[in-house]
């Protein structure tokens, strides 16, 4: 089985997404064969309909990983879901700034995404968050995420390893801004849920809410 841990139902709002929509589509024009993180339908198709590109890359909620994906045993459920619900149980609510775009490759590079990352506002709360998951994943003798985090949502990807070729495109995108940005967009902090197969567990509300 996996598991995986993540913020739940980070939405983009609504004045953002026509912005969005602007940038993916110069990076399409820019790269080829790009498709749709998560639903998997190619870019250069949505990019002729502004508002099927809208509401299919950016009208479904996103989630910020806290921990890999990786394979557990049944009998260790129970007790990770515990156990994080317990050391994450008095999250606070804070908001969180998408800085920068930036590019990722999977660890076998047989994928490259465009993202967003989350350098400014709520990386201190995300990293403290992070390092929880890592303290119960250990242990349960499972592996930790990667030694710098960045917190990031992924927008689109494509195969294998182009990631010099969308980097320059992301480079072309940042020139022909007219004037550099605090943040893309910003949305609060909702809550954690973990995922294991097809379950999702709630590990914590934002008490805010």
């Amino acid at each position: 089985m996996l598991c995986t841990s993540s913020f739940q139902a980070i939405h983009i709002p609504y004045a953002t997404k026509k912005q969005l929509a602007v940038h993916v589509k110069r990076i399409a024009s820019l790269v080829p064969d790009l498709y749709v993180a998560d639903v998997d339908i190619a870019l250069s198709e949505l990019c002729k309909d502004d508002q099927k590109l809208e509401q299919i890359l950016l009208g479904r909620e996103f989630h910020i990983s806290l921990g890999r994906t990786v394979p557990i045993q049944v009998h260790q459920i129970d007790s990770i879901v515990a156990m994080l619900r317990e050391k994450l149980q008095s999250q606070r609510g804070y908001w969180i700034e998408f800085n920068k775009w930036d590019v990722f490759v999977n660890d076998d590079l047989t994928r490259t995404f465009l993202s967003l990352e989350v350098t400014g506002g709520g990386l201190q709360q995300i990293s403290r968050q992070i390092q929880i998951v890592d303290e119960v994943y250990r242990l349960h003798g499972l592996p930790e995420f990667y030694k710098n985090p960045r917190p990031h949502i992924s927008l689109v990807w494509a195969l294998g390893d182009i990631s010099d070729t969308l980097k320059t495109a992301v480079s072309d995108l940042g020139r022909s801004q007219n004037r550099p940005q605090k943040h893309i967009f910003m949305c609060k902090f909702s809550g954690i849920e973990c995922k294991i197969g097809k379950k999702s567990f709630n590990i914590c509300r934002d008490r805010g809410q």
